[in-house]
C-alpha cells in the first residue's frame, strides 16, 4: 500500500434504503469497474483495503458518509472521485476525495448533524416536546441491539436540538402540517440515533408522529468549542497544502 485516499459519499433518494453490507458490495464492484489499483490484505483470504466510518442506519439519507481505501499505486484523488461516481448507481454519489495526510479517520468523527422531517406534526407541538426533552436531566429509551434489548440515556449525547422554520412553497404559503427538527449528537456507546431521540420525545411528551419521519445526516466530524462540526477531510486538505 503506497497511498491512502479518504472519500465522502452521499446516500440519496431510494438508495437511502441500501444497507451497509449492500453498499460495501456495490462499492467493491465500482472499484473493479473503475480500474482502481486497490491494495489487498495478506493471508489466505485477501480483502480489499477499505475501512468505513460510522455508517448511517438503513433507510436514512446522508450527505456525509466516509470511508478510506488503501492503494498499491498513487492516483489523482479527483480523477478517482469521478471514476467511482460514474461506476456507482445514481443516489450513491461520491462527492469528495482527498489523499490521507495521517491520523485516523475514525478519530475525526465526534458528532453528527441530523435533520428530521416530521410530516403531519404541528411545529408548536414539536416545540413543546423539545423543551421537555431539553429540560430533562436524562431520558431513558429502549432499543433492540445485537446484545439484546438495552436501556440507555438518549439525552446526554444530544449537544443541540432545535425546531426549524418550515420552508414556504413557491406560492408563498407555508407547507404545513410539517415540523422539522435538527440536532447535533455526539458519538457515544451505545450510539444514539435519530430514532432514539424520537423515542425520547415520545417518552417525555407523548409525541407520536402519525407517519414515518424522513431523516438525513447533513454532516459529521469533529466538534468546535462553539458546537460547529468540522469536515474530517479538512485536516487532510490542510496537510496537503502545507506539503
Amino acid at each position: 500500500m503506497v497511498q491512502r485516499v479518504r472519500i465522502r459519499y452521499a446516500k440519496r433518494g431510494p438508495l437511502r434504503f441500501t444497507s451497509h453490507r449492500d453498499f460495501a458490495r456495490a462499492f467493491e464492484r465500482a472499484l473493479r469497474r473503475a480500474g482502481v489499483p486497490i491494495a489487498f490484505s495478506q493471508g489466505f483470504t485477501p480483502h480489499p483495503k477499505i475501512s468505513y466510518a460510522s455508517a448511517a442506519p438503513t433507510g436514512v439519507a446522508s450527505e456525509a458518509e466516509y470511508l478510506e481505501i488503501g492503494l498499491r499505486e498513487p492516483v489523482d484523488p479527483e480523477g478517482l472521485r469521478l471514476a467511482l461516481d460514474a461506476a456507482l448507481s445514481p443516489g450513491l454519489d461520491v462527492v469528495d476525495a482527498v489523499v490521507a495526510s495521517g491520523g485516523s479517520l475514525a478519530d475525526r468523527i465526534e458528532a453528527s448533524h441530523w435533520r428530521i422531517e416530521l410530516p403531519q406534526v404541528d411545529p408548536a407541538e414539536l416545540g413543546r416536546a423539545v423543551a421537555a426533552f431539553s429540560a430533562a436531566a436524562e431520558v431513558q429509551v429502549e432499543r433492540m441491539t445485537k446484545q439484546g434489548r438495552r436501556t440507555f440515556d438518549a439525552r446526554s449525547a444530544v449537544m443541540s436540538i432545535d425546531v426549524m422554520p418550515v420552508p414556504e412553497t413557491p406560492s408563498g404559503f407555508t407547507a404545513v402540517p410539517c415540523a422539522i427538527l435538527e440536532l447535533v449528537v455526539r458519538q457515544v456507546t451505545p450510539s444514539v440515533r435519530p430514532d432514539d431521540v424520537l423515542s425520547g420525545l415520545r417518552a417525555v411528551a407523548d409525541l407520536e408522529p402519525p407517519v414515518s419521519p424522513r431523516v438525513i445526516r447533513l454532516a459529521q466530524g469533529t466538534l468546535t468549542a462553539q458546537g460547529a462540526i468540522v469536515d474530517p477531510l479538512d485536516a487532510d486538505r490542510e496537510g496537503a497544502a502545507i506539503v
